[in-house]
């Protein structure tokens, strides 16, 4: 379980010295919750996220225990190091948006005729109870040619959610290299 620390001040100077003293702004969030302003180190939530088994984090900020999803983040434009991330608490039978991640495997035919795999959509928008989303979309790309993509109405939406994107939006696709 991921611990963090409660801030006590919102402003710019205290989340520099937290990011000095390397740590990881974080904003907690869910209708009916009480909005927590936390602070995790850097090294462990990195270690955290990619250990997950589900779709859901578990992590304690103070003396609260939560079930948190990774809504939206932000990096830094030169290192790409993450400055700040937005957690969604997944509330049991409360329906909401959740991005869930994109995941594609295989090497494309495509790229033996002078193509490109291109990754359009790296999160996809589902609505549904938390306890009904998936840890992702895994797809095997090994299939697709030059001029072939992946489009959001192939893919089969799980049980109990909607996919909240337009079925003619591409996923991933193969282009011709220029």
């Amino acid at each position: 379980m991921l611990e963090g620390i409660i801030r006590e001040s919102i402003g710019k100077s205290n989340a520099k010295q937290l990011r000095r003293d390397g740590y990881l702004i974080a904003n907690i969030y869910a209708n009916g919750v009480e909005n927590i302003n936390a602070a995790f180190k850097r090294g462990d939530f990195i270690k955290a996220v990619r250990a997950k088994e589900g779709f859901t984090l578990p992590i304690k900020v103070g003396d609260k225990e939560l079930n948190v999803a990774i809504h939206e983040y932000q990096l830094h434009p030169v290192t790409g190091d993450i400055l700040h991330v937005d957690l969604r608490v997944g509330v049991p039978g409360q329906v909401t948006d959740f991005l869930v991640p994109v995941i594609t495997h295989g090497t494309p035919k495509g790229l033996k005729n002078k193509g490109v795999l291109v990754m359009s959509k790296r999160r996809i928008r589902v609505r549904g109870a938390i306890e009904n989303m998936p840890k992702n979309f895994d797809f095997d790309v090994t299939d697709l040619d030059r001029d072939d993509s992946i489009l959001i109405r192939d893919v089969e939406a799980p049980a109990n959610c909607r996919i909240m994107e337009r079925p003619d939006v591409a996923i991933c696709g193969v282009i011709k290299a220029k």
